[in-house]
């Protein structure tokens, strides 16, 4: 069903860098062409939500991109969906016909790809607004809010079973981390795998590693709890880099006789991507980095690294193409094949939604899961 009436809803609004998000009315715009509106029924906080949160220019913003959501209205030309579809959000599409849907070696859309200016891919337009002014969208999804607009390219049809409360973390972090360990690394069984970072990227890769039959994965924190709870998730040892007396870096090669086969990066954090590369072996050792910095984007290692047979790669969802693989992603959680329950920590309201921030803060949580208004 396509809509040309513009819905009034709650939204939790950025309005300054590091500030409160605040509950507020918006409009949202009907879905235009190639375009779906969805009713968001869980979103969940993603660290690169709260990094923006923290240092992105662009105000006011409905940030907001692991979510899920049940299709309202359609627009021109949409034939894939159909109002009450159940669907994933995306933050990177698949056009599907573009030089990379096509090749079969990448899911960096040329159409659809990660948007970062605030707008929609089409018309590079908002579809929100408070009393007729623009507010700016984040990743061309924008779930903090009980309404969104996407691209039609940029939503994943899902298998109505699914709990969606659930299965929201399969639209980016869970996700981007299993695709890293099975598509990006290719992790052979019977390896050696170092994970620095045990948040929920780090731990999806941990249960990716276990699943391909790692026979070793070691976990990096500096935050003991999660190096208590990593276990759970198929790490087999685990390091407090605070309580290292040389560096970390030292410590794996002695470990692993030499270096790791395969090490990951998902912190964020540009140095440590040349820590990870220095932790797996010379000759055929791969580092996968996940984090999105912050700060200093430029990395700098020394070129014997990459000399002595070492690969550098870098990971978006983790090689995921979202309409081809994400759904077989969904079926292997209603088959009891991967792990989604474990990785929420925290249920909340959507009126909660600035705990969930506090949370992540602290580092006293996994993923938090914002219900939305029934």
């Amino acid at each position: 069903m396509s809509s040309s009436l513009v819905i009034s809803c709650k939204a939790a609004v950025a309005w300054k860098a590091g500030d409160a998000l605040v509950i507020e009315e918006v409009q949202v715009s009907p879905p235009q062409p190639l375009e779906i509106r969805l009713k968001v029924v869980c979103t969940a906080l993603c660290r690169s939500d709260f990094s923006a949160w923290e240092s992105q220019a662009i105000f006011p913003r409905i940030f907001g991109h692991e979510a899920s959501g049940i299709v309202e209205s359609v627009g021109e030309g949409v034939t894939e969906f159909k109002e009450g579809d159940h669907v994933l959000t995306v933050f990177i599409g698949e056009c599907m016909t573009c030089r990379h849907c096509k090749s079969g070696k990448s899911n960096v859309c040329q159409v659809l790809g990660l948007e970062r200016r605030g707008v929609m891919h089409s018309d590079q337009q908002t579809r929100f607004s408070i009393k007729g002014k623009p507010v700016y969208h984040y990743c061309a999804v924008s779930s903090f809010s009980e309404y969104t607009v996407v691209h039609s390219g940029c939503a994943v049809k899902v298998s109505p079973i699914a709990p969606l409360e659930k299965i929201c973390l399969l639209s980016c972090g869970v996700a981007g981390g299993l695709g890293a360990a099975w598509n990006v690394a290719d992790i052979s069984e019977g390896s050696t795998v170092v994970i620095f970072g045990l948040g929920t990227v780090g731990l999806a890769v941990a249960h990716g590693a276990k699943l391909r039959g790692a026979s070793r994965i070691i976990g990096v924190d500096t935050n003991p709890e999660k190096c208590e709870k990593a276990k759970a998730f198929g790490v087999t040892e685990v390091v407090n880099s605070n309580d290292c007396n040389e560096p970390i870096q030292q410590v794996i090669k002695r470990m692993t006789d030499g270096g790791a086969d395969y090490s990951f990066e998902c912190i964020g954090d540009t140095e440590m991507i040349t820590t990870a590369l220095q932790s797996c072996c010379d000759g055929w050792g791969v580092t996968v980095t996940l984090g999105v910095p912050k700060v200093k984007p430029e990395i700098a290692t020394h070129f014997a690294l990459f000399l002595s047979g070492r690969t550098l790669k870098g990971s978006m969802l983790g090689g995921l193409k979202p309409k081809s693989d994400l759904p077989s992603l969904v079926n292997m959680y209603i088959n009891k094949e991967i792990m989604i329950d474990e990785f929420i920590s925290h249920n909340l309201r959507f009126e909660e939604i600035n705990k969930a921030f506090d949370l992540m803060r602290e580092g006293k949580c996994l993923r938090c899961v914002i219900h939305m208004p029934k």
